[in-house]
Protein backbone atom coordinates (compact mmCIF):
# COMPACT_ATOMS: atom_id res chain seq x y z
CA UNK A 1 0.00 0.00 0.00
CA UNK A 2 1.33 3.39 -0.94
CA UNK A 3 2.36 5.65 1.95
CA UNK A 4 -0.28 8.25 2.75
CA UNK A 5 -1.37 10.71 5.41
CA UNK A 6 -3.47 9.34 8.22
CA UNK A 7 -7.19 9.10 7.50
CA UNK A 8 -8.95 11.33 10.04
CA UNK A 9 -12.15 9.74 11.34
CA UNK A 10 -15.27 10.86 13.19
CA UNK A 11 -17.13 7.99 14.89
CA UNK A 12 -20.75 8.93 15.55
CA UNK A 13 -22.16 6.48 18.06
CA UNK A 14 -18.77 5.30 19.30
CA UNK A 15 -20.13 3.43 22.34
CA UNK A 16 -22.53 1.22 20.38
CA UNK A 17 -21.86 -2.14 18.75
CA UNK A 18 -20.62 -0.74 15.42
CA UNK A 19 -18.74 2.11 17.07
CA UNK A 20 -16.77 -0.10 19.46
CA UNK A 21 -15.85 -2.51 16.67
CA UNK A 22 -14.77 0.41 14.49
CA UNK A 23 -12.48 1.64 17.24
CA UNK A 24 -11.01 -1.86 17.52
CA UNK A 25 -10.20 -1.70 13.82
CA UNK A 26 -8.72 1.80 14.16
CA UNK A 27 -6.66 0.78 17.18
CA UNK A 28 -5.02 -1.99 15.13
CA UNK A 29 -3.87 0.49 12.46
CA UNK A 30 -2.58 3.61 14.24
CA UNK A 31 -0.41 4.50 11.25
CA UNK A 32 -3.47 4.60 8.97
CA UNK A 33 -6.20 6.18 11.12
CA UNK A 34 -6.52 9.12 13.48
CA UNK A 35 -9.67 9.55 15.60
CA UNK A 36 -10.82 13.19 15.53
CA UNK A 37 -14.35 13.00 16.97
CA UNK A 38 -16.25 10.58 19.20
CA UNK A 39 -19.93 10.90 20.09
CA UNK A 40 -22.27 9.04 22.43
CA UNK A 41 -25.88 9.33 23.52
CA UNK A 42 -25.76 8.45 27.23
CA UNK A 43 -22.82 6.08 27.83
CA UNK A 44 -20.52 8.65 29.42
CA UNK A 45 -18.26 6.13 31.15
CA UNK A 46 -17.30 4.32 27.94
CA UNK A 47 -17.00 7.60 26.02
CA UNK A 48 -14.52 8.87 28.60
CA UNK A 49 -12.54 5.62 28.40
CA UNK A 50 -12.46 5.76 24.58
CA UNK A 51 -11.41 9.40 24.52
CA UNK A 52 -8.62 8.84 27.04
CA UNK A 53 -7.27 6.06 24.82
CA UNK A 54 -7.62 7.67 21.37
CA UNK A 55 -7.18 11.36 22.29
CA UNK A 56 -9.61 12.82 19.72
CA UNK A 57 -9.79 16.53 19.13
CA UNK A 58 -13.42 16.60 20.36
CA UNK A 59 -16.14 14.48 21.92
CA UNK A 60 -19.89 15.01 22.14
CA UNK A 61 -22.21 13.60 24.79
CA UNK A 62 -25.84 14.07 23.72
CA UNK A 63 -27.29 13.69 27.22
CA UNK A 64 -26.88 17.12 28.83
CA UNK A 65 -27.13 15.61 32.32
CA UNK A 66 -23.81 13.84 31.71
CA UNK A 67 -21.91 16.78 30.23
CA UNK A 68 -20.17 17.87 33.46
CA UNK A 69 -18.99 14.32 34.14
CA UNK A 70 -17.42 14.02 30.68
CA UNK A 71 -16.01 17.55 30.72
CA UNK A 72 -14.38 17.08 34.14
CA UNK A 73 -12.73 13.84 33.04
CA UNK A 74 -11.46 15.01 29.65
CA UNK A 75 -10.66 18.69 30.10
CA UNK A 76 -7.30 17.86 31.78
CA UNK A 77 -6.44 15.81 28.67
CA UNK A 78 -6.99 18.86 26.45
CA UNK A 79 -9.95 17.19 24.72
CA UNK A 80 -12.81 19.52 23.80
CA UNK A 81 -16.17 18.40 25.15
CA UNK A 82 -19.52 19.43 23.64
CA UNK A 83 -23.14 18.53 24.24
CA UNK A 84 -26.14 17.81 22.01
CA UNK A 85 -27.01 16.95 18.43
CA UNK A 86 -26.34 20.45 17.10
CA UNK A 87 -22.74 20.13 18.24
CA UNK A 88 -22.35 16.88 16.30
CA UNK A 89 -23.80 18.51 13.18
CA UNK A 90 -21.32 21.39 13.47
CA UNK A 91 -18.24 19.31 14.27
CA UNK A 92 -18.61 16.83 11.38
CA UNK A 93 -18.10 19.76 8.99
CA UNK A 94 -14.59 20.38 10.34
CA UNK A 95 -11.60 20.43 8.02
CA UNK A 96 -9.87 18.03 10.41
CA UNK A 97 -12.26 15.21 9.41
CA UNK A 98 -11.95 13.10 6.25
CA UNK A 99 -14.48 10.32 6.85
CA UNK A 100 -17.56 10.16 9.07
CA UNK A 101 -18.71 6.79 10.37
CA UNK A 102 -22.43 7.13 11.09
CA UNK A 103 -23.12 4.40 13.64
CA UNK A 104 -25.94 6.12 15.51
CA UNK A 105 -29.09 4.01 15.88
CA UNK A 106 -32.39 5.07 14.34
CA UNK A 107 -33.50 8.31 12.72
CA UNK A 108 -31.16 10.26 15.03
CA UNK A 109 -28.40 9.55 12.51
CA UNK A 110 -30.09 11.52 9.73
CA UNK A 111 -29.28 15.12 10.73
CA UNK A 112 -25.52 14.70 11.29
CA UNK A 113 -25.28 12.64 8.09
CA UNK A 114 -26.94 15.46 6.13
CA UNK A 115 -24.55 17.94 7.74
CA UNK A 116 -21.51 15.84 6.79
CA UNK A 117 -22.78 15.39 3.22
CA UNK A 118 -23.23 19.15 2.81
CA UNK A 119 -19.61 19.54 3.89
CA UNK A 120 -18.54 17.11 1.13
CA UNK A 121 -17.36 14.40 3.50
CA UNK A 122 -17.06 10.69 2.79
CA UNK A 123 -19.71 8.82 4.79
CA UNK A 124 -19.09 5.29 6.07
CA UNK A 125 -22.79 4.53 6.40
CA UNK A 126 -23.88 2.15 9.15
CA UNK A 127 -27.18 3.91 9.83
CA UNK A 128 -29.84 2.22 7.69
CA UNK A 129 -32.53 4.72 8.57
CA UNK A 130 -30.81 7.56 6.69
CA UNK A 131 -31.45 6.02 3.26
CA UNK A 132 -34.67 4.28 4.28
CA UNK A 133 -36.34 7.50 5.41
CA UNK A 134 -34.86 9.85 2.80
CA UNK A 135 -33.07 7.80 0.15
CA UNK A 136 -33.89 9.89 -2.89
CA UNK A 137 -33.15 13.16 -1.11
CA UNK A 138 -29.88 11.90 0.38
CA UNK A 139 -28.53 10.48 -2.89
CA UNK A 140 -29.37 13.77 -4.57
CA UNK A 141 -27.44 15.66 -1.89
CA UNK A 142 -24.43 13.34 -2.26
CA UNK A 143 -24.26 14.21 -5.96
CA UNK A 144 -24.85 17.92 -5.38
CA UNK A 145 -22.18 18.34 -2.69
CA UNK A 146 -19.72 15.86 -4.21
CA UNK A 147 -19.72 13.74 -1.06
CA UNK A 148 -19.42 9.95 -0.98
CA UNK A 149 -21.13 7.02 0.70
CA UNK A 150 -19.40 3.72 1.40
CA UNK A 151 -21.68 1.10 2.99
CA UNK A 152 -20.81 -0.55 6.30
CA UNK A 153 -23.62 -3.12 6.57
CA UNK A 154 -22.17 -6.54 5.76
CA UNK A 155 -24.72 -7.11 2.98
CA UNK A 156 -24.23 -3.75 1.29
CA UNK A 157 -20.47 -3.95 1.69
CA UNK A 158 -20.62 -7.33 -0.05
CA UNK A 159 -22.67 -5.89 -2.93
CA UNK A 160 -20.31 -2.91 -3.17
CA UNK A 161 -17.35 -5.28 -3.48
CA UNK A 162 -19.09 -7.60 -5.97
CA UNK A 163 -20.00 -4.69 -8.24
CA UNK A 164 -16.29 -4.23 -8.99
CA UNK A 165 -16.50 -7.42 -11.09
CA UNK A 166 -18.40 -5.78 -13.96
CA UNK A 167 -19.93 -2.62 -15.37
CA UNK A 168 -23.03 -1.19 -13.74
CA UNK A 169 -24.97 -1.55 -16.99
CA UNK A 170 -24.25 -5.30 -16.86
CA UNK A 171 -25.92 -5.84 -13.46
CA UNK A 172 -29.00 -8.03 -13.77
CA UNK A 173 -29.99 -8.23 -10.11
CA UNK A 174 -28.78 -8.03 -6.54
CA UNK A 175 -29.18 -11.03 -4.25
CA UNK A 176 -29.46 -9.69 -0.70
CA UNK A 177 -28.82 -12.45 1.81
CA UNK A 178 -29.98 -12.73 5.41
CA UNK A 179 -29.56 -15.29 8.17
CA UNK A 180 -33.29 -15.53 8.87
CA UNK A 181 -32.70 -14.52 12.48
CA UNK A 182 -33.57 -16.50 15.62
CA UNK A 183 -37.09 -17.41 14.44
CA UNK A 184 -36.28 -18.95 11.05
CA UNK A 185 -37.58 -22.36 12.15
CA UNK A 186 -40.04 -21.24 14.83
CA UNK A 187 -43.62 -22.43 14.17
CA UNK A 188 -45.89 -19.60 13.05
CA UNK A 189 -48.28 -20.10 15.96
CA UNK A 190 -45.45 -19.39 18.43
CA UNK A 191 -44.13 -16.26 16.74
CA UNK A 192 -46.81 -13.84 17.94
CA UNK A 193 -45.93 -14.32 21.60
CA UNK A 194 -42.18 -14.83 21.21
CA UNK A 195 -40.29 -13.35 24.15
CA UNK A 196 -37.76 -10.53 24.17
CA UNK A 197 -35.06 -12.95 25.32
CA UNK A 198 -35.79 -15.28 22.40
CA UNK A 199 -35.79 -12.41 19.88
CA UNK A 200 -32.46 -11.10 21.17
CA UNK A 201 -30.79 -14.50 20.85
CA UNK A 202 -29.41 -14.13 17.32
CA UNK A 203 -27.71 -17.31 16.07
CA UNK A 204 -24.92 -15.64 14.09
CA UNK A 205 -24.34 -11.95 14.73
CA UNK A 206 -23.65 -9.85 17.83
CA UNK A 207 -25.54 -6.58 17.36
CA UNK A 208 -27.33 -3.91 19.33
CA UNK A 209 -30.82 -4.66 20.69
CA UNK A 210 -32.79 -2.68 18.08
CA UNK A 211 -30.99 -4.21 15.10
CA UNK A 212 -31.30 -7.69 16.62
CA UNK A 213 -35.08 -7.35 17.02
CA UNK A 214 -35.28 -6.08 13.42
CA UNK A 215 -33.39 -9.19 12.36
CA UNK A 216 -35.84 -11.39 14.25
CA UNK A 217 -38.82 -9.79 12.47
CA UNK A 218 -36.97 -9.61 9.10
CA UNK A 219 -37.61 -5.86 9.11
CA UNK A 220 -33.84 -5.59 8.99
CA UNK A 221 -33.93 -7.21 5.56
CA UNK A 222 -36.69 -4.81 4.50
CA UNK A 223 -34.65 -1.81 5.59
CA UNK A 224 -31.61 -3.20 3.76
CA UNK A 225 -33.67 -3.77 0.62
CA UNK A 226 -34.76 -0.10 0.61
CA UNK A 227 -31.23 1.02 1.38
CA UNK A 228 -29.85 -1.09 -1.49
CA UNK A 229 -32.33 0.50 -3.89
CA UNK A 230 -30.78 3.94 -3.23
CA UNK A 231 -27.17 2.96 -2.58
CA UNK A 232 -26.84 1.16 -5.88
CA UNK A 233 -29.49 2.97 -7.93
CA UNK A 234 -31.26 -0.27 -8.76
CA UNK A 235 -34.97 -0.94 -9.24
CA UNK A 236 -36.92 -2.74 -6.53
CA UNK A 237 -37.81 -5.63 -8.85
CA UNK A 238 -34.09 -6.29 -9.37
CA UNK A 239 -33.42 -6.86 -5.67
CA UNK A 240 -34.03 -10.40 -4.42
CA UNK A 241 -33.95 -11.26 -0.72
CA UNK A 242 -32.54 -14.74 0.00
CA UNK A 243 -32.36 -16.43 3.40
CA UNK A 244 -28.94 -18.01 3.97
CA UNK A 245 -28.75 -19.32 7.57
CA UNK A 246 -24.99 -19.96 7.58
CA UNK A 247 -24.27 -16.22 7.10
CA UNK A 248 -21.11 -16.94 5.11
CA UNK A 249 -22.25 -15.47 1.78
CA UNK A 250 -22.98 -11.86 2.69
CA UNK A 251 -24.65 -10.99 -0.61
CA UNK A 252 -24.28 -11.53 -4.36
CA UNK A 253 -24.59 -9.74 -7.69
CA UNK A 254 -25.86 -11.43 -10.84
CA UNK A 255 -24.60 -10.04 -14.15
CA UNK A 256 -26.09 -10.07 -17.62
CA UNK A 257 -24.07 -13.13 -18.71
CA UNK A 258 -25.53 -15.20 -15.86
CA UNK A 259 -22.42 -15.03 -13.71
CA UNK A 260 -23.02 -14.55 -9.98
CA UNK A 261 -20.29 -12.91 -7.92
CA UNK A 262 -20.47 -13.44 -4.16
CA UNK A 263 -18.54 -12.03 -1.22
CA UNK A 264 -17.85 -14.56 1.55
CA UNK A 265 -16.43 -14.28 5.03
CA UNK A 266 -17.00 -15.07 8.68
CA UNK A 267 -19.84 -13.16 10.37
CA UNK A 268 -17.50 -10.50 11.80
CA UNK A 269 -18.69 -6.89 11.44
CA UNK A 270 -15.14 -5.60 11.72
CA UNK A 271 -14.48 -6.81 8.15
CA UNK A 272 -17.00 -4.50 6.40
CA UNK A 273 -16.30 -1.69 8.89
CA UNK A 274 -12.59 -1.80 8.11
CA UNK A 275 -13.22 -2.06 4.38
CA UNK A 276 -15.39 1.08 4.46
CA UNK A 277 -12.92 3.08 6.54
CA UNK A 278 -9.86 2.02 4.55
CA UNK A 279 -11.36 1.85 1.03
CA UNK A 280 -9.92 1.25 -1.52
CA UNK A 281 -7.23 -0.47 0.57
CA UNK A 282 -7.50 -3.83 2.32
CA UNK A 283 -5.75 -3.86 5.68
CA UNK A 284 -4.69 -6.81 7.82
CA UNK A 285 -7.32 -8.04 10.28
CA UNK A 286 -7.20 -10.84 12.84
CA UNK A 287 -10.57 -12.20 11.73
CA UNK A 288 -11.23 -15.94 11.65
CA UNK A 289 -10.52 -17.42 8.22
CA UNK A 290 -12.98 -19.63 6.36
CA UNK A 291 -12.32 -23.36 6.34
CA UNK A 292 -14.22 -24.62 3.31
CA UNK A 293 -13.41 -28.27 3.99
CA UNK A 294 -15.17 -27.96 7.35
CA UNK A 295 -18.34 -26.49 5.88
CA UNK A 296 -21.07 -29.06 5.56
CA UNK A 297 -23.62 -27.11 3.56
CA UNK A 298 -24.82 -23.80 2.17
CA UNK A 299 -28.62 -23.50 2.21
CA UNK A 300 -30.94 -20.88 0.77
CA UNK A 301 -34.64 -20.10 1.21
CA UNK A 302 -37.20 -17.63 -0.05
CA UNK A 303 -38.47 -15.58 2.91
CA UNK A 304 -42.03 -16.37 4.07
CA UNK A 305 -43.90 -13.05 4.05
CA UNK A 306 -46.86 -14.57 5.89
CA UNK A 307 -44.68 -15.51 8.85
CA UNK A 308 -42.60 -12.33 8.61
CA UNK A 309 -44.98 -9.55 7.48
CA UNK A 310 -42.50 -6.76 8.27
CA UNK A 311 -40.54 -7.59 5.11
CA UNK A 312 -43.74 -7.37 3.06
CA UNK A 313 -44.50 -3.96 4.59
CA UNK A 314 -41.07 -2.75 3.49
CA UNK A 315 -41.80 -3.84 -0.10
CA UNK A 316 -45.10 -1.94 0.02
CA UNK A 317 -43.47 1.17 1.48
CA UNK A 318 -40.79 1.33 -1.20
CA UNK A 319 -43.34 0.71 -3.95
CA UNK A 320 -45.48 3.59 -2.64
CA UNK A 321 -42.44 5.85 -2.37
CA UNK A 322 -42.45 9.40 -1.07
CA UNK A 323 -42.56 9.56 2.72
CA UNK A 324 -44.02 6.05 3.15
CA UNK A 325 -40.66 4.36 3.93
CA UNK A 326 -40.09 7.07 6.54
CA UNK A 327 -43.51 6.36 8.08
CA UNK A 328 -42.77 2.65 8.15
CA UNK A 329 -39.33 3.17 9.68
CA UNK A 330 -40.60 5.53 12.39
CA UNK A 331 -43.41 3.17 13.34
CA UNK A 332 -40.99 0.27 13.52
CA UNK A 333 -38.63 2.25 15.74
CA UNK A 334 -41.44 3.01 18.19
CA UNK A 335 -42.85 -0.54 18.09
CA UNK A 336 -39.47 -2.19 18.65
CA UNK A 337 -38.76 0.12 21.60
CA UNK A 338 -42.17 -0.78 23.08
CA UNK A 339 -41.46 -4.50 22.61
CA UNK A 340 -38.10 -4.12 24.36
CA UNK A 341 -39.96 -2.47 27.27
CA UNK A 342 -42.38 -5.44 27.37
CA UNK A 343 -45.32 -3.19 26.42
CA UNK A 344 -46.40 -5.12 23.32
CA UNK A 345 -46.02 -8.64 21.96
CA UNK A 346 -43.60 -9.53 19.16
CA UNK A 347 -46.49 -10.18 16.76
CA UNK A 348 -47.89 -6.71 17.39
CA UNK A 349 -44.83 -5.00 15.88
CA UNK A 350 -46.04 -5.43 12.25
CA UNK A 351 -49.61 -4.56 13.32
CA UNK A 352 -48.45 -1.21 14.71
CA UNK A 353 -46.40 -0.51 11.58
CA UNK A 354 -49.22 -1.36 9.16
CA UNK A 355 -51.78 0.74 11.05
CA UNK A 356 -49.40 3.70 11.19
CA UNK A 357 -48.77 3.45 7.45
CA UNK A 358 -52.52 3.54 6.83
CA UNK A 359 -53.16 6.52 9.14
CA UNK A 360 -50.30 8.92 8.37
CA UNK A 361 -50.61 11.41 5.54
CA UNK A 362 -48.76 10.50 2.36
CA UNK A 363 -46.43 13.05 0.80
CA UNK A 364 -44.13 12.84 -2.22
CA UNK A 365 -41.39 14.14 0.11
CA UNK A 366 -39.01 16.09 -2.09
CA UNK A 367 -37.60 18.08 0.84
CA UNK A 368 -35.71 16.93 3.92
CA UNK A 369 -37.96 19.01 6.20
CA UNK A 370 -40.92 16.91 5.06
CA UNK A 371 -39.03 13.83 6.22
CA UNK A 372 -38.38 15.32 9.67
CA UNK A 373 -42.06 16.26 10.02
CA UNK A 374 -43.22 12.87 8.74
CA UNK A 375 -40.98 11.08 11.21
CA UNK A 376 -42.40 13.13 14.08
CA UNK A 377 -45.99 12.48 13.01
CA UNK A 378 -45.47 8.75 12.46
CA UNK A 379 -43.79 8.31 15.84
CA UNK A 380 -46.70 10.10 17.49
CA UNK A 381 -49.28 7.94 15.71
CA UNK A 382 -47.44 4.72 16.52
CA UNK A 383 -47.08 5.72 20.18
CA UNK A 384 -50.79 6.47 20.37
CA UNK A 385 -51.65 3.09 18.84
CA UNK A 386 -49.49 1.37 21.43
CA UNK A 387 -51.12 3.30 24.27
CA UNK A 388 -54.54 2.23 22.98
CA UNK A 389 -53.48 -1.40 23.17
Amino acid sequence: MAEQEKRRVAVLGSTGSIGTQALDVIDRHPDFFQVELLTAHTNSALLIEQAAHFHPNSVVICDSARYEEVHSALDPLDIKVFCGMDSICDLVKGENIDIVLTAMVGISGLKPTVSAIKAGKTIALANKETLVAAGEIITGMVAEYKAGIIPVDSEHSAIFQCLHAGQYSQVEKILLTGSGGPFLNTPEEKLFSATKEQALNHPRWKMGAKVTIDSASLMNKGLEMIEARWLFDIKQENIEVVIHPQSIIHSMVQFSDGSVIAQLGQPDMRIPIQYALAYPYRLDLNSQRLDFAAMKEFTFFTPDLDRFPCLGLAYKALEKGGNMPCIMNAANEIAVAAFLRDEIKFGQIPEIIEKTMSVCQFDKADDIEVIYQTNKEAMSVASQLINEL
